[in-house]
């Protein structure tokens, strides 16, 4: 919620004070001088204070050397008393089990969570990204104003949102000619057809974020329609698992047997199945030719969990890994968000390089993903109705 600079912590009053006298006088002084205002908050979890008791807080701090003016409407530093009293409402304790006295730096920007809510979003689809999530991988992207930001899997485009926001310009693609062109079936309930205004441009109108909007093409991502050159600041993007939205590419007649799919618009193209693997290692290597040095790639990698080692993470030598964090979804599956870095020139023998090594081999066991996850499903619904007949 906020980022403090801790000047001290205790368990008790006590071992509050002591630890603030031991806090070295030179931090503390350019933020106490004479031509400075200031105010000290204090904030109380899982107890409420009475006026009286929180000014009686504040004057047993009266050994710090502040200098400066108090002004409780705009003060230049403000430091607050943070108080924890614990998990239990039934039973709050007298006195707090921590303490803690700091500067405040920044509050956080978690009402963008609830102002960025996809329940109030003008266009969804099954899987559209949660904001909270979204503006977690924005970060880990480390979206700046002015970036270019690419999602080659962009759905209703949540995450060009959560980019957007941040000032960078958004696109996409997608393979689906009916999303990207707000046509079909709408996937919120009570309502049929999608509307004529629903579509990834007024998603960033909604929010004031047009102007950041590049572009959104029908474009199947096993087959790269840019031209060469280092082009995007950072991809972002969640990659079809084939659980709720099909993993699918192009291909011809002789490929694959399956009959034509269409369109309201008459757009007719031949689908075959895209692999897991075939989806992130063309990830890995798009973004090893495409991003900036030093930009980002952040993505979600599904995971059955009983199976899960570290060395089924798609790797490129190209890319660095930074970060890899487990979103839990049931007992035996999750999802891990992988963010990596481009930290060496893409060069034409960097190609295949994934090929060259052991990783290909078994992360290929995640082409089975969808029926590993339903078969954990299946399992699930046994278990309960033995137990329901018990």
């Amino acid at each position: 919620r906020s980022i403090f600079e801790l000047w001290g912590h205790g368990r008790s009053a006590g071992e509050l004070y002591a630890s603030l006298k031991n806090y070295p006088m030179d931090k503390m002084l350019p933020y106490l001088q004479a031509d400075s205002t200031y105010k000290v908050h204090i904030h109380t979890f899982n107890k409420t204070l009475t006026q009286a008791q929180k000014i009686k807080k504040i004057d047993a701090l009266e050994f710090l050397p502040f200098k400066g003016k108090v002004n409780l409407k705009n003060p230049e530093h403000v430091f607050w008393i943070l108080e924890d009293y614990g998990m239990n409402p039934n039973n709050v304790p007298e006195e707090p089990f921590h303490l803690y006295f700091g500067r405040w730096i920044a509050d956080g920007q978690r009402e963008l969570i609830e102002s960025y809510s996809v329940k109030k979003r003008h266009f969804i689809g099954n899987t559209s990204m949660d904001a909270c999530l979204s503006f977690i991988m924005a970060n880990h992207g480390r979206v700046k104003p002015n970036d270019v930001v690419y999602d080659p899997f962009v759905g209703t485009g949540g995450l060009l949102i959560s980019s957007a926001h941040f000032g960078a310009y958004v696109c996409g693609t997608d393979i689906d000619y009916n999303t990207i062109h707000g046509l079909g079936k709408a996937s919120r309930k009570n309502q049929k057809w999608r509307g004529p205004d629903e579509n990834i441009r007024a998603n960033l109108r909604q929010y004031g974020l047009e102007k950041y909007y590049l572009d959104a093409l029908v474009s199947d991502f096993s087959r790269p329609i840019w031209r060469k050159g280092m082009l995007f600041d950072v991809i972002i993007t969640d990659p079809p698992y084939g659980i709720r939205e099909a993993t699918r590419r192009t291909g011809s007649q002789k490929e694959t047997a399956k009959t034509a799919e269409r369109s309201t618009e008459n757009h007719i193209f031949v689908s075959s199945n895209y692999h897991l693997s075939d989806i992130f290692f063309d990830l890995l290597k798009f973004a090893a030719e495409y991003l900036v040095m030093g930009g980002r790639l952040v993505y979600w990698l599904p995971t059955y969990r009983p199976e899960y080692t570290e060395e089924i993470i798609p790797r490129h030598p190209c890319l660095k890994l930074i970060s890899n964090c487990e979103q839990m979804l049931s007992s035996h599956t999750s999802r891990r968000l992988i963010t990596m870095e481009k930290v060496k020139e893409f060069k034409d023998q960097d190609q295949n390089s994934y090929l060259l090594d052991g990783q290909y081999t078994p992360y290929r066991g995640h082409n089975s993903f969808r029926e590993k996850y339903f078969s954990g499903v299946t399992k699930r619904i046994a278990k309960e109705e033995k137990d329901n007949q018990k």
